[in-house]
């Protein structure tokens, strides 16, 4: 039985200790700094920590004797955390969209016998693996475009959002600068910006420029592809909203405030879907062809417990890459690209099937 140690026992932590813990092949220790998130824990094959993470050399005592760290904290703590795996010499997945936070655990795994997995989520995470999978269909590219969106199956404020994970993650994504390749040219996009439209399955949605969805994609293709753009998609009029809060009110300046007003005024659901959508464009035996993966997730009672489908499919993402690495269908050292999984490895796997019977 391999150990785990789970550092955050937020709303996704509580889904990735349900997934795991439920198997027998992990034992998993939650470590959080509140006591009622340790007490929605589940309890079989796990044990509970309650302590604050604040010192990589201190936590790295913590960590020993375990085989792995999942971290589900802030991206602030995400440092703090992958330098005590390090420490402690046990393999490190995580969750973060910080694209700051990413290229400092690339720094990390620099010569390390164990692996330094960031990203494991849903964007960035398995809408990379799906990306770079429909890139492999085609000789040249040209365009390689991904949608993301985690909404209320039943908008009912004028945001027409509920919050369904990480506020500040939510906020990281709507401030900071976005990655994107254009014309060939690899660089940096304002957030909230390059507004569209489209409708699926006869639902209209918007989507418009976010931070860090695209992973390390922009590493694996540069130079090989024209276009390569991530945006996150919601019911339409959502992003003016947003952009007056960010922008003309400057709360993108004052995000602890904005944090305060977002989750003060709108609740959480676990009444929600996520919408999957990726095009990728390009020459296969001469022709100019198009190809798309498009899928929705909704909410489901999992071991009894309902989760979000924003819950599921982010702990699914982290989960099915633990299993991967421990069967050595992943590189067990150093650091590992999410595009580095086969999407088929991850379908198959007991918790990519989450993914793989969605709509």
């Amino acid at each position: 039985m391999k150990k785990i140690m789970l550092v955050g026992g937020g709303k996704i932590g509580i889904a990735i200790t349900e997934l795991l813990s439920a198997t027998g092949d992990y034992s998993v220790t939650v470590v959080d700094k509140d006591a009622a998130s340790l007490e929605r824990m589940p309890e079989k094959n796990v044990s509970l920590r309650r302590l604050a993470v604040s010192d990589a050399r201190d936590f790295a005592r913590e960590v020993e004797g375990h085989d792995i760290v999942l971290s589900a904290t802030p991206y602030t703590l995400t440092e703090i955390v992958a330098e005590a795996a390090k420490r402690a010499g046990a393999h490190y997945l995580d969750l973060t969209e910080d694209v700051e936070s990413t290229r400092t655990i690339k720094k990390l795994a620099q010569s390390e016998e164990t692996a330094f997995i960031p990203q494991c989520g849903l964007a960035p995470g398995f809408i990379s693996i799906v990306a770079h999978d429909l890139t492999k269909k085609f000789d040249k590219l040209r365009d390689v475009q991904m949608r993301v969106g985690a909404l209320p199956v039943f908008p009912t404020n004028a945001l027409k959002y509920n919050l369904t994970w990480s506020t500040d993650g939510l906020i990281n994504e709507y401030c900071n600068p976005c990655e994107a390749i254009r014309d060939g040219h690899r660089g940096e996009v304002p957030a909230l910006e390059e507004m569209e439209h489209f409708a699926l399955d006869g639902t209209e949605y918007e989507a418009f420029n976010t931070s860090g969805g695209l992973g390390t994609l922009c590493d694996t293709l540069e130079g090989k592809v024209e276009n390569l753009n991530y945006k996150t998609v919601r019911y339409p009029g959502h992003r003016d909203i947003v952009k007056i809060l960010v922008r003309d009110l400057r709360l993108g300046l004052r995000r602890e405030l904005l944090k305060d007003v977002l989750e003060t005024a709108i609740p959480i659901t676990y009444q929600d879907v996520v919408l999957i959508f990726v095009t990728v464009s390009g020459w296969r035996d001469g022709l100019l062809t198009q190809e798309s993966y498009a899928k929705k997730i909704y909410a489901q009672n999992v071991n009894s417990r309902l989760m979000s489908a924003i819950q599921i499919t982010t702990a699914a993402g982290i989960c099915a890459m633990t299993d991967l690495l421990v069967e050595g269908k992943l590189p067990q050292k150093g650091f590992v690209r999410q595009e580095e999984a086969k999407l088929s490895d991850f379908l198959n796997n007991r918790f990519g099937r989450y993914y793989a019977k969605g709509i």
